[in-house]
């Protein structure tokens, strides 16, 4: 079937396409640098605090050239607009290494000159992890005062260095605390780390800076901190609601999994003038596998398109694999934000079946709208955004050619 036969089933729907095509094209999706190297970044930190990449893959990004080659390499076959995700481990050293609570804007000015050269926008995010101040797994929430005035320096410079990054951009930068502060066991104090969290934040959101978007990361769970986060959901939309000026950042696999995260959605946007997001793909828990175009991602999407928050949104991304080639990773995971995005966006506005009451019409609906020609759309989205259909095999000979010379 050609584009302009689907354009028309889609119209006989009530379905703008150009308008959809239009739409997916200027909404920018924040990809994450990560990827490029297994979250190692370049302060020799690595992982940690429950996060871990699996996988040896050949070909990782060893440096900053590497990466940013990597990126551009993947960028190249990711339509639309597009920001770059950056964790302060990744600070650009020339003159000998910092620790992370003496990271200035200089450390991260090359990829402000990196970001210019691609025209994207950056986000930012401290690095609470990785680092030997984490002490007994706590950053934030640590009962240790000088641990725990680390890494409110920390978070500190972070902001700053967000506020140049936005600054020399002209442009707002996401900023987002996730700490892994948590107990492997039954505590026998839950308020005392919430407590100090609490103050923690508040030293740090102590000022307004003008290019800076402030958020905090929730989650339910991670390795080593199975009974207790002291970053809970609760713990952070409260906190958000009682301030007006920090937002809640939705990460869809940082809830339980029987839980249906487009389903918070519509809550956070009726009281939240920014609704930001990190889009992963949890298998069984947060594992941070590549986003894949299922029923989870489409339904994610299009609770942000339906319930109007599109506007307000924050999307960023945040996966990393290390078993497979990651620059392939980066395209297919962006890609399936950027299709689930497009779906969401085609899909007709179906609320009047519901409020009056013609639930059989609406399944009935919903069910047909699943056989329209998506697909014939994607690859308009594609072609308008110059993207080859063979991009695989330009990937593989870039393997070839480059990844695998790398040692």
């Amino acid at each position: 079937m050609s584009f302009e036969n689907a354009k028309k089933l889609y119209s006989e729907h009530g379905v703008d396409v150009e308008h959809a095509l239009e739409t997916a094209a200027s909404t920018p999706i924040s990809i994450q640098c990560w990827q490029g190297d297994d979250v190692t970044g370049f302060d020799s930190g690595g992982t940690g605090g429950g996060i871990q990449a699996t996988g040896n893959y050949p070909g990782r990004a060893g440096n900053f050239d590497e990466l940013k080659a990597d990126f551009s390499k993947a960028c190249s076959f990711i339509p639309g607009k597009k920001r770059i995700n950056l964790h302060a481990s990744y600070a650009v050293f020339s003159n000998g290494k910092k620790d992370r609570d003496a990271l200035n804007y200089e450390h991260f000015s090359p990829w402000v000159e990196f970001a210019k050269e691609k025209r994207i926008g950056i986000d930012f995010n401290p690095t609470c992890f990785g680092h030997a101040k984490v002490k007994d797994g706590l950053t934030l929430s640590s009962p240790d005062k000088e641990t725990r005035d680390f890494w409110i320096r920390h978070c500190k410079q972070s902001r700053i260095i967000a506020n140049g990054i936005g600054d020399a951009l002209s442009d707002k930068v996401l900023n987002n605390i996730w700490i892994p502060d948590g107990l492997k066991d039954i505590p026998a104090d839950r308020t005392g780390p919430r407590k100090r969290l609490k103050e923690a934040l508040d030293e740090i959101f102590a000022s307004r800076l003008p290019n800076v978007i402030d958020c905090v990361e929730s989650k339910v769970f991670g390795i080593g901190l199975e009974s207790y986060t002291a970053g809970s959901n609760e713990f952070y939309l409260s906190y958000c609601a009682s301030r007006g000026d920090v937002y809640p950042l939705l990460d869809n696999g940082h809830f339980h999994p029987t839980e249906n995260a487009a389903d918070k959605i519509s809550a956070l946007a009726l009281f939240f003038d920014c609704v930001p997001f990190h889009i992963t793909r949890p298998v069984r828990w947060d594992s941070d596998h590549v986003p894949l175009f299922n029923d989870e991602l489409r339904e994610l999407f299009t609770e942000i398109v339906r319930s109007g928050a599109l506007s307000k949104a924050r999307i960023g991304l945040d996966f990393f694999d290390a078993s497979i080639n990651r620059v392939a990773a980066w395209i297919t995971g962006t890609h399936s934000a950027q299709k689930a995005l497009l779906y969401a966006l085609l899909t007709p506005d179906l609320s009047g079946l519901q409020n009056s009451g013609d639930f059989t019409q609406l399944m009935y609906r919903q069910e047909e709208l699943r056989l329209l020609p998506f697909g014939e759309i994607w690859d308009e989205y594609l072609r308008r955004g110059n993207i080859p259909g063979n991009w695989y095999d330009v990937i593989k000979k870039y393997e070839n050619e480059v990844l695998k010379a790398r040692k």
